[in-house]
């Protein structure tokens, strides 16, 4: 029983989450998708036709993008994707 119950709450936690963000008057559409690798939770962000994903970094204390590209993100809207992502975080 007890395995079922960890199986349905791991459901529940791992969907998809969706939130818009105006960062100095520019609009951005977000969509996360969270996913497990190894032991951790992951981040598939995406946003105004971009993708990449986010990861919980220990140097810096929150989640931060960690792709080939992660370089583009503007830096404002990198804190607030991860502030979201870390608010909404049931795990």
């Amino acid at each position: 029983m007890e395995f079922y119950l960890h199986a349905i709450l791991k459901i529940v936690v791992m969907t998809e989450e969706r939130f818009e963000i105006r960062i100095d008057g520019v609009p951005y559409v977000v969509t996360a998708s969270p996913f497990q690798f190894n032991t951790e939770t992951r981040y598939n962000v995406k946003y105004n036709g971009n993708e990449h994903i986010f990861t919980w970094d220990s140097s810096i204390g929150r989640l931060a993008p960690i792709d080939d590209d992660a370089s583009d993100i503007p830096d404002a809207l990198e804190e607030e994707i991860a502030r979201k992502l870390q608010s909404s975080r049931r795990i």
